[in-house]
């Protein structure tokens, strides 16, 4: 199950520095998520759920949880266009890159399930 493993991988990696960015609300996060205002604490909360769920199932893996959170993930990545009305934002365009990555992992897990039939 490499892939869905480094999809775990990448959400650690490009969740680590958005988190730090978001929390320390450092200047080049303002570009991509906006003014400091409470939505981006609600949205750190999210970033921060997603992170520790990452690091945890790398720990101990359960492709159960796996599936679970990477289908979460790739359905409000998907949607972000959509509520926000901002296709051409950074933030946006990350969330589609990394909705693909993940929409293959939970391919790769598919397997895991419909072999067991």
């Amino acid at each position: 199950m490499l892939l869905p493993r480094l999809s775990l991988v990448l959400n650690v990696l490009v969740l680590v520095p958005v988190c730090l960015g978001l929390a320390m609300n450092q200047s080049w996060i303002n570009r991509g998520f906006g003014p400091n205002l409470p939505a981006r604490g609600v949205l750190l909360s999210v970033y921060l759920a997603v992170l520790l769920g990452s690091a945890a199932l790398l720990f101990w893996w359960n492709p159960t949880f796996v599936a679970a959170l990477l289908a979460f993930q790739v359905l409000y990545k998907v949607m972000s266009p959509l509520t926000t009305r901002a296709l051409a934002n950074p933030v946006i365009i990350c969330n589609l890159c990394v909705a693909l990555v993940h929409a293959v992992s939970l391919w790769k897990l598919r397997n895991v399930y419909s072999s067991k039939s």
